[in-house]
């Protein structure tokens, strides 16, 4: 079986700057249609919860969208909302069974690349019902998103901030979405030509993103990643690299002031220190650790 981060390992710096950008929310306005049309829906059909699809709504669109787990592993935020709806009074009140869909918790824990090429791997090995259960889930998922998202354009300052930063930086996506999808975006709205490698869920986890195409190939201080979530940040400062934070519910501001500000920064030098400091500040309070209904 080929590497799936074959590409990662071959990538060969071209520039002296390194720029990794999340897709989902962060290029584009594509967060809200996924998890509201395609997510929810296939997770309240596919786990049977019909019973308290109210519930799920709230507590799907918290971890995925309004929360600090925004931008997470499809995977992982199944596990969260399973989680979280078990623990809501008033669904336990109902008497409805939420699924613990410990095979999906225990295949997460120990698997780096969760994407739908390891599941269906590990499914073959040991036919879990669970995670059967998990794949069907992800696989209609990857079928109504294909139906569904189509014509969402890229923020605004988006492609004029790739078209200026390509002449000095390689620049590559860095995303927990599967690469097919990432591919079809980018290619419909003409910015995959930017991107020297579109980096999916199935290259594994973003730090490894950045980490195998960057790391000992850049100046920590020339490697930048750009998005929308705490993970995202997380996943720069795994590589000692800068993060540039794309505020959720201010993304076009957020994508003007790269344009306009930010990007020089980064390409003079200016950007670590006091200026990226005020800039995540300000991102930390945008997105809460606690749901609406536990406060």
């Amino acid at each position: 079986m080929s590497d799936p981060q074959q590409a990662l390992k071959d990538f060969k710096a071209q520039h002296d700057f390194f720029v990794g950008i999340d897709s989902d929310g962060c290029a584009f306005d594509t967060m809200e249609v996924k998890h509201k049309a395609c997510f929810y829906p296939m997770t309240v059909r596919h786990w049977d919860l019909a019973a308290v699809a109210k519930y799920v709504r709230d507590v799907w669109d918290f971890v995925n969208l309004y929360s600090k787990a925004r931008g997470c592993n499809r995977f992982h935020a199944l596990i969260d909302t399973l989680d979280l709806l078990r623990e809501w009074p008033e669904v336990q009140e109902t008497g409805m069974h939420v699924a613990e869909a410990n095979g999906v918790r225990a295949w997460a824990e120990r698997e780096t690349k969760l994407g739908n090429p390891a599941l269906q791997a590990q499914v073959e090995r040991n036919p879990d019902p669970d995670l059967q259960q998990a794949l069907r889930w992800s696989l209609a998922i990857n079928d109504e998103v294909a139906k569904t998202v189509h014509g969402v354009p890229p923020f605004p300052h988006v492609a004029e901030s790739l078209r200026k930063l390509v002449r000095q930086a390689d620049i590559i996506v860095v995303s927990a979405t599967p690469g097919e999808a990432l591919q079809r975006e980018w290619e419909e709205h003409d910015i995959a030509r930017y991107a020297k490698v579109i980096a999916g869920q199935e290259m594994g986890k973003k730090a490894e993103h950045i980490g195998l195409s960057a790391n000992g190939k850049y100046q920590s201080d020339h490697i930048l990643m750009i998005g929308d979530a705490p993970g995202d940040m997380k996943a720069a400062r795994a590589n000692n690299a800068l993060f540039y934070p794309v505020n959720p519910g201010s993304e076009v501001e957020s994508w003007q002031r790269f344009y306009e500000e930010a990007m020089d920064r980064f390409l003079a030098g200016t950007y670590a220190g006091e200026y990226e400091a005020k800039l995540i500040a300000n991102f930390e309070e945008c997105l809460p650790d606690v749901p609406p209904w536990k406060r």
